[in-house]
């Protein structure tokens, strides 16, 4: 099975209140998307996480990578950065990358954390499947990201704080941007 995640900032305390994430703090956090994490993920399952994997955490990384089950990739985020300069990347991923391109059950896909406007195989129904803005739909790029029903945000906090099959990241998506269509229109 591959499933897809992103922007899970373990240990950091402030993505709760920055995203209106349900949990007291970040221990209440790092235990519910670790428990979520394993409840779908089998040993040799494979998760791409598409960045912001940790951030500020007073764990080192090993403690998140040892309690989370699956082969994993990392497509590098804006926080990773200061975390893998002090982990053994090689010990823990099968890839380690600025962006990375994907077939899944035939249907092909770029990863990277940033959402990009053009990307390699859209024109043949590709997928770009990014992270980076959570739930985020107030920001001026919203409009032309919900107009696009290829980009899929792996995001936690519009994914049911959990990793996520390309199917449910579809469904998940397509019923994220039909709830925020208001602001879709307001902007547009």
């Amino acid at each position: 099975m591959i499933w897809y995640t992103s922007d899970l900032h373990l240990g950091h305390a402030n993505v709760i209140r920055h995203c209106g994430r349900p949990f007291a703090d970040a221990d209440e956090m790092d235990t519910a998307l670790i428990k979520n994490w394993n409840a779908k993920v089998h040993r040799n399952d494979t998760v791409y996480i598409v960045g912001d994997f940790l951030f500020r955490a007073k764990k080192p990384a090993e403690v998140y990578l040892s309690a989370l089950k699956g082969k994993k990739h990392l497509v590098i985020g804006n926080h990773d950065r200061y975390w893998m300069k002090k982990a053994d990347l090689g010990a823990w991923f099968e890839s380690v990358s600025p962006m990375l391109f994907v077939t899944d059950s035939g249907r092909s896909a770029t990863l990277c954390h940033y959402p990009m406007m053009s990307w390699p195989g859209m024109s043949r129904g590709g997928y770009m499947i990014y992270g980076h803005i959570h739930n985020n739909t107030g920001a001026d790029y919203w409009p032309l990201i919900a107009a696009r029903d290829q980009m899929l945000n792996a995001g936690v906090d519009i994914n049911g704080f959990a990793p996520v099959t390309l199917d449910e990241l579809i469904e998940n998506n397509r019923r994220f941007k039909e709830e925020h269509a208001c602001t879709t229109d307001a902007n547009g």
